[in-house]
C-alpha cells in the first residue's frame, strides 16, 4: 500500500456490503479527506455485531469498483474487515481515521449493540485507531444519501483534527429526507426491541421462524439520539468499548462472599 504524507490515510469498512450505495457516498467523502482504502464484506453483514471468524478460512481480493480507490472484498465479518485491514494492508502501521458505513437503517439507542456498521468502528477503536460509524433511517437501496455528506466531512475533519478520547469512538445517525436541523451531542437511549418470531410453514410443512418485533423507547429524556433524531437533528454518540458497569463495584464490594 502506497502512502502520501500529505494527506491523512482512511480505511473504510462497512457491514451492507462492498457494493451497497451507503459504501460509495463515504467513500466520496473520505477521497476530500484523504488517501482512501476500503475492505467491505464481499455480501451483506447486517446484525452481525462484533463476530469474527474463526473456524474457517478467510479470503480477501483486491476489486476496481471506484476510480483511484484501493478497494478489497472480504469473506468475512465487518470485524474481520477491520482486523485484515490493519494486519495485512496497513501491516501494522495504523491509519489516520477508520470510517463505517455509511449503514442503511439507524443504529441508535441499544442498536449499536447488534450493529455490524458499529462493531466495525469499535475494533477500529480497540486498534487505536480514531473511528466513526455513521447510519441513516432508510433501509432503501436507493435511499438518497446526499443531505448526509457535509455533515460526514465535518465530523470526520474534526475527528482528524482533535483525536477522539481513549477507548472511544463516534456513533452517528442521520434522519431520512434533506430537513436536517444540525447536530447534536446525545446519550443513547434507554430503548429495546420488543421481539416476536413469526412461525411459518416451508413446502415440506416444518416450521421456521422470522425475526419481527417493534422498537420501545422508555426514554422521555430530551438529551437522547431516539429524541435527536425525532426532531430533525443528527445525533451523535460517544460511544466506550468498555462494558464494565462501574457504578456497580461498590454494590458488589458489599455483598459477603462466603466460601
Amino acid at each position: 500500500m502506497t502512502k502520501k504524507q500529505s494527506r491523512p490515510n482512511i480505511l473504510v469498512v462497512n457491514d451492507d456490503g462492498i457494493t451497497a450505495p451507503g459504501i460509495k457516498n463515504l467513500i466520496e467523502v473520505a477521497q476530500e479527506l484523504g488517501n482512501v482504502v476500503v475492505v467491505a464484506p464481499d455480501g451483506p453483514q447486517s446484525g452481525m455485531g462484533h463476530a469474527i471468524t474463526i473456524g474457517k478460512p478467510l479470503r480477501f481480493d483486491q476489486v476496481d469498483l471506484y476510480p483511484g480507490v484501493e478497494m478489497y472484498k472480504c469473506s468475512g465479518t465487518p470485524v474481520d474487515c477491520v482486523k485484515l485491514a490493519v494486519n495485512k494492508i496497513f501491516k501494522g502501521k495504523k491509519p489516520d481515521l477508520c470510517v463505517s458505513g455509511v449503514n442503511h437503517g439507524l443504529n441508535n439507542s441499544i442498536n449499536v449493540i447488534y450493529s455490524g456498521t458499529m462493531s466495525a468502528a469499535v475494533e477500529g477503536a480497540i486498534e487505536g485507531i480514531p473511528s466513526i460509524g455513521f447510519s441513516l433511517d432508510d433501509f432503501s437501496q436507493q435511499a438518497d444519501f446526499s443531505h448526509c455528506k457535509k455533515y460526514i466531512k465535518t465530523i470526520s475533519m474534526e475527528v482528524l483534527k482533535h483525536g477522539l478520547p481513549p477507548a472511544t469512538l463516534l456513533n452517528v445517525n442521520f434522519p431520512k429526507g434533506d430537513n436536517l436541523k444540525g447536530i447534536k451531542i446525545c446519550r443513547q437511549a434507554n430503548a429495546k426491541w420488543a421481539e416476536e418470531f413469526d412461525e411459518r410453514k416451508d413446502p415440506y410443512e416444518r416450521p421456521y421462524y422470522w425475526l419481527t418485533g417493534v422498537f420501545q423507547n422508555n426514554d422521555k429524556g430530551e438529551d437522547t439520539d431516539v429524541w435527536a433524531l425525532e426532531h430533525g437533528f443528527v445525533s451523535v454518540v460517544p460511544v466506550q468499548f468498555d462494558l464494565t458497569a462501574h457504578h456497580a463495584i461498590p454494590v458488589l464490594n458489599s455483598w459477603t462472599f462466603d466460601v
